[in-house]
């Protein structure tokens, strides 16, 4: 199905073939004609499936089928929860909207207040904001948010994780109330479904693939391992099967940098984003590590998602994530677009109740690789952290996990 056929400007098509895009995901195909319409929105669909065009395209026809040479005002309000993902929808919306008059700034923290200031003063349609540095703005009244038309919440579940649902609720009260709002997320929680309920009207529920289940195209594999030895390990995978673009989580900011430089000391170039990091410092580490400078970038949750990488071939939770969601959101950064991808997880002894709730969570087990010179003391028996169901009955999650513990082969290189 062509990206004409879902009801969009000629203006916008060309800027979506000039991107290099030529058909819509299924999320695109299902969530535009409905947004094109003015239905309020629900959609939900796993990472990497492309979410992010599913309300931009929408909105920026809006815009442009109603473009005026008056002043310009915000007539459209989207809040996502890192900088990172502000820049990438920034960037999107700059990218299909290039045959287009409309205009958009990113407004987030640790960067200059003053430059954003001045971006609002000269107008724009868009903004893409994060909800603590927008805030700063309403108080000091240097943005107008009474002419908004369309409110996006996106990935409003980590909103919810991260603490800003308060900072949220206070945004939505100063946005009119006659207004489209489109949600989206790779995952819906309770709390979320809670808040569409009271700021939406008999919204379209779009939900594509299993909610909490990883892409299809991603290989998941559990290495045992004592906590001691996971940096060894990590330089053993990495070398041994050949990795060329390799995503690492941290649980810290400190073991992030840790991390860096013991793969930094063993020669394989890597650097380390996380929020202690400068904006402008991470904006070049995603850079670089898109461009191919390094081959390894250690990453902490709160850049989870907001890194969009082509190529990702390999994903690594050095530390098993606390929070079931986050590793849906991790493991996501490898396998988007239809593309294949690995994800391997380290865990210690200490970490048995985090990998059961991230099985639970997502309905299967994970296959176990073992590597001898790095195994736990026996007592750690990872393959167990999941009870099994009732014998004879194999449901499709026991089917998946026999099948990925089949192909729990996480090194071998992908063509792309």
């Amino acid at each position: 199905m062509p990206f004409k056929s879902l009801g969009l400007c000629d203006e916008l098509v060309r800027g979506i073939l000039a991107t290099g895009y030529n058909a819509p995901t299924e999320i695109q195909s299902q969530a535009i004609p409905a947004a094109i319409a003015g239905r309020d929105i629900i959609g939900c669909a796993q990472t990497g499936t492309g979410k992010t065009a599913a309300f931009v395209l929408p909105i920026l026809h809006r815009l442009g089928q109603e473009q005026t040479t008056k002043k310009r005002v915000v007539r459209a309000l989207i809040i996502t929860p890192t900088r990172e993902l502000a820049l990438q929808i920034e960037k999107s919306v700059i990218g299909y909207g290039r045959f287009t008059h409309i205009r958009a700034v990113s407004v987030y923290g640790g960067a200059s207040m003053e430059n954003q200031v001045q971006s609002l003063r000269r107008g724009v349609d868009i903004v893409v904001a994060t909800p603590g540095r927008l805030l700063d703005h309403m108080g000091r009244g240097s943005i107008d948010l009474r002419s908004v038309e369309v409110l996006v919440l996106d990935e409003a579940d980590r909103m919810f994780d991260m603490g800003f649902i308060k900072d949220v609720r206070r945004i939505i009260s100063a946005v009119p109330s006659r207004k489209q709002t489109l949600l989206f997320s790779a995952t819906m929680s309770s709390e979320v479904k809670s808040l569409t309920a009271g700021i939406q009207k008999s919204p379209v529920m779009i939900q594509v693939g299993r909610e909490f289940n990883p892409v299809e195209t991603i290989t998941q594999a559990v290495y045992k391992v004592q906590k001691e030895q996971k940096l060894d390990l990590l330089l053993h995978v990495i070398n041994e099967h050949n990795m060329y673009s390799v995503l690492v989580f941290s649980r810290t900011k400190h073991g992030a940098d840790r991390i860096s430089k013991r793969l930094e000391k063993a020669g394989i170039k890597s650097i380390a984003i996380h929020s202690g990091r400068t904006q402008g410092q991470r904006v070049r580490a995603l850079e670089g590590f898109k461009a191919g400078k390094f081959q390894v970038m250690v990453a902490t949750d709160i850049a989870a998602r907001g890194i969009d990488v082509k190529g990702i071939s390999h994903v690594i939770n050095f530390d098993v994530p606390s929070i079931p969601e986050d590793y849906i959101h991790r493991i996501g950064r490898t396998g988007r677009a239809e593309a294949s991808g690995d994800a391997i997880t380290f865990v210690s002894s200490d970490e048995h109740d985090q990998l059961r709730q991230i099985q639970r969570f997502i309905g299967m087990q994970i296959g176990v690789v073992k590597c001898p010179a790095f195994a736990a003391h026996e007592s750690h028996k990872v393959d167990e952290v999941v009870p099994s169901l009732a014998e004879g009955s194999e449901s499709g999650g026991e089917k998946k996990a026999a099948h990925g513990a089949r192909r729990s082969r996480p090194g071998r290189r992908r063509r792309r």
